[in-house]
């Protein structure tokens, strides 16, 4: 339960820096949600299997360009930003903001966020 608490705090942690944020969650490499917060009721088990799939298309991407382990994805659409960073061999850390977010400051928080998780694991 103790990790679990943490992971949760790592996260409010992450919305209390940027409140813009849509949500943020953190989830198994296998698509799974392990924990979450997002807004407008969001399905974490649809954003953890999304998170999961763009982590591991990155990951194929990058082994393949020779460009070395993967660090993050970014995808950008018409309304929003979603920033998936690896958080350890075993999870994802995704990140939802709208249009127009500071991704500087999305990529500065979160970054030190999925390292601290990763070393969790």
């Amino acid at each position: 339960m103790v990790k679990h608490e943490a992971l949760k705090n790592h996260l409010e942690t992450l919305r209390n820096s940027i409140p813009e944020l849509r949500g943020v969650l953190l989830a198994s490499t296998e698509g799974l949600p392990v924990a979450h917060s997002l807004s407008n009721g969001t399905d974490p088990n649809r954003v953890a299997a999304m998170a999961a799939a763009a982590s591991s298309l990155g990951r194929r991407i990058s082994e393949s360009m020779a460009t070395g382990g993967l660090s993050e994805v970014s995808i950008r659409g018409d309304d929003g930003v979603l920033f998936v960073y690896s958080a350890g061999p075993k999870a994802v850390l995704a990140v939802i903001g709208p249009m127009g977010s500071n991704a500087g400051l999305i990529h500065l928080e979160a970054r030190g966020i999925a390292k601290e998780i990763g070393e969790l694991f």
